[in-house]
């Protein structure tokens, strides 16, 4: 008789039901959100301050530089020295004093640039300062040369080189970002699931394998059926998980938002920062068209189905080996000589995706790991937003589902023997003589 579907009915709502699971279910969500709301509150508070920045120019070339914005305010300081100008700062607590020294005959920069504050400044404001005054600074040395600027500005040629394949398939220069953040979220995601959820299968193997309820269960039930209905059940509440998750975050984000008037979108990096300031110009219409360009150019079919039976396979094919190395031993500390087999290949499918593939999506590394089972879920998918023929896809994916089959059949043999091993830690040399048995 077939118990498949009452094993994987059992393992879910066993999951499903536990208190530790439904608290973390819950809390998990509201504590993310939590953290992410401090962070964007601080961002915003930060991004709201106002600073004043004092400027002593003896040079008298860079004063008429400095322009107010909208949260940074210039204070140009005349005809006094440099002691003064720091006590005078400080009286007034601005934000800092930005010095620029003297000239002499020969050089074409100030002799002295510091800048003078009680805290040290951040990088984007330092930064700031300095492309204002190498902008100004290389202005004054092309005059100083002879050379007329505005006719310097108004002869720069401005470059965009059209893509279009010999089809007729026009691409742009972001299309190879756009596609590995499809293609490395997907990786990252499937990377993600297997080891928080193959970890959740160990540990119940383990846990009914020390209660010894396993004994109780093998006598009806075949071991084979019984390792498939754990994996199948323990994923499902995994999805379901996943999704509450999903749903219930998008709840809260909106409700603090509005509650509370924080903006997530404050949470940007120092990098993020900069690039957004670098798309504020006319270039800035171009670059969305690109992207957009970039995401129409994008397989969505064939992503979603890749991605639907990569993911399946791919997380299969390692909870069984979760399940083996579960049934393989009696707690989770004999479980470490065993993880590293394991997670190297997910490390190295990582790595593979995100520093060959979007440099070489086709070549022959790209491409060879896509077909190795242990790698392919990840890479694969990685390389499909680039344009992978659908044999390769389908030849990749019969040999992962191959490999799942193989890897279910040698991690039954293990699992048969050792759901009913107490009080020795096996080695690798033992689990080859049970997968003899």
């Amino acid at each position: 008789m077939n118990h498949l579907p009452l094993i994987i009915k059992r393992e879910y709502l066993t999951k499903v039901r536990n208190k530790s699971f439904i608290i973390m279910t819950i809390l998990s969500p509201i504590i993310m959100i939590v953290l992410i709301s401090v962070v964007a509150y601080l961002s915003q508070l930060n991004n709201d301050k106002q600073r004043t920045i004092s400027v002593l120019d003896e040079s008298g070339l860079v004063e008429d530089t400095f322009e107010d914005t909208e949260n940074t305010k210039y204070d140009i300081l005349q005809d006094i020295t440099l002691n003064t100008a720091k006590a005078l700062v400080k009286e007034t607590s601005n934000y800092g004093l930005l010095h620029i020294g003297k000239l002499d005959s020969i050089q074409t920069e100030p002799a002295h640039l510091e800048f003078y504050s009680e805290e040290s400044p951040s990088l984007s404001l330092i930064s700031d300062l300095e492309n204002i005054l190498e902008e100004r600074l290389t202005d004054i040395r092309l005059q100083k040369e002879g050379v007329d600027i505005e006719k310097i500005k108004t002869s720069r040629a401005v470059v965009n080189i059209a893509q279009e394949s010999f089809e007729g398939k026009k691409t742009s220069k972001v299309d190879s970002v756009v596609k590995l953040i499809f293609g490395g979220a997907a990786g990252y995601l499937l990377f993600m699931f297997i080891i928080i959820y193959g970890n959740m299968i160990m540990r119940s193997v383990i846990e009914e394998k020390t209660s010894r309820i396993i004994e109780v269960i093998i006598s009806s039930v075949k071991p084979v059926q019984l390792m498939l209905g754990k994996i199948i059940g323990t994923s499902l509440a995994g999805i379901t998980q996943f999704l509450i998750w999903i749903v219930l975050g998008g709840i809260l984000m909106v409700v603090v938002s509005s509650v509370f008037g924080i903006d997530f979108a404050q949470v940007q990096s120092p990098q993020q920062q900069v690039m957004q300031q670098a798309m504020e110009n006319t270039e800035v219409n171009m670059m969305v068209q690109d992207v957009l360009t970039a995401f129409y150019n994008l397989p969505i079919t064939n992503l979603i189905f890749a991605f639907i039976f990569f993911f399946v396979s791919g997380y299969l094919l390692y909870s069984s080996l979760y399940a083996a190395i579960g049934a393989a031993v009696d707690n989770e500390t004999d479980t470490q000589q065993f993880m590293l087999p394991i997670i190297m290949p997910l490390i190295l499918a990582v790595y593979i995706g995100f520093f060959t593939v979007i440099e070489d999506p086709h070549g022959t590394i790209s491409t060879v790991f896509s077909f190795i089972p242990f790698t392919s879920p990840v890479v694969m998918l990685m390389r499909i937003p680039f344009g992978v023929p659908i044999w390769q896809q389908l030849v990749s994916l019969l040999i992962l589902i191959g490999t799942f089959v193989l890897i279910v059949w040698f991690a039954a043999k293990i699992y048969r023997v050792g759901i009913l091993m107490y009080g020795k830690k096996p080695s690798y040399k033992e689990l080859i003589k049970w997968i003899k048995y």
